[in-house]
């Protein structure tokens, strides 16, 4: 056990590298939330518009517009897309800028079928009793659906947190120092292979079960109201 301990010590303290992992978290940390308020806001955007676009005509084209990118996205490996925008479409911008913008179109194509699910398992008489008040269909969807879809989305937005927070392990790929990266360098800077990846597991392990824990008490608050 002492041999394990000393073993630790020479491959996090001793080799100086700790400050990666530090930086590891931040960045991951970093990526995960900005590329959820990505996904959040595309995905909201996507889903009003296709609520709306079944009783709108003029809707039609950007719906499909909207299909054609929820299609595109969900078909293309999110490493390639990683590689697509670093390399071609923001080669000028840094690793962790690319990350959270990458992530984030990718987060956006889940999102917008979560929350447009949650807008439909809302009760259609809401729409109608907010029209009778005099209420525009954004008013009512501002006002009326979207505070009643909260409940069935949230939850919905915490698993693709999880998700994304998982996926965000291959930004390595595009020379983000991330947590996985970080356990990597340190990897490679001691011949220490077993440490630094038990590191990682552990990590991301870690976060994946405090976030499911407070997913599983929002699900029962939201249960109780």
């Amino acid at each position: 056990m002492n041999a394990w301990f000393d073993k630790l010590y020479e491959t996090f303290i001793e080799s100086g590298l700790y400050d990666l992992l530090f930086e590891g978290v931040y960045t991951t940390l970093l990526i995960t939330l900005g590329a959820l308020l990505i996904g959040v806001v595309i995905g909201s955007l996507i889903a009003v518009v296709k609520y709306f676009g079944e009783d709108v005509p003029a809707l039609k084209p950007i719906c499909w517009l909207c299909d054609l990118y929820v299609t595109v996205i969900r078909g293309i490996p999110v490493v390639v897309l990683l590689l697509i925008f670093f390399f071609i479409v923001l080669k000028s911008s840094s690793g962790i800028v690319v990350g959270i913008v990458t992530f984030g179109i990718n987060s956006g194509a889940y999102m917008a079928e979560l929350i447009r699910s949650g807008l439909n398992a809302v009760d259609a008489g809401q729409m109608e009793a907010g029209r009778s008040l005099g209420m525009s269909k954004i008013q009512a969807m501002g006002k009326i659906i979207f505070p009643q879809a909260v409940r069935y989305i949230l939850p919905a937005i915490f698993n693709e947190m999880i998700a994304l927070l998982k996926e965000t392990s291959v930004a390595g790929y595009v020379a983000v120092v991330d947590f996985t990266r970080a356990c990597n360098l340190v990897r490679n800077n001691t011949y220490d292979v077993v440490n630094p990846l038990m590191a990682c597991a552990l990590f991301y392990l870690i976060l994946v079960v405090l976030l499911t824990q407070l997913l599983n008490l929002l699900e029962r608050r939201l249960a109780n109201k």
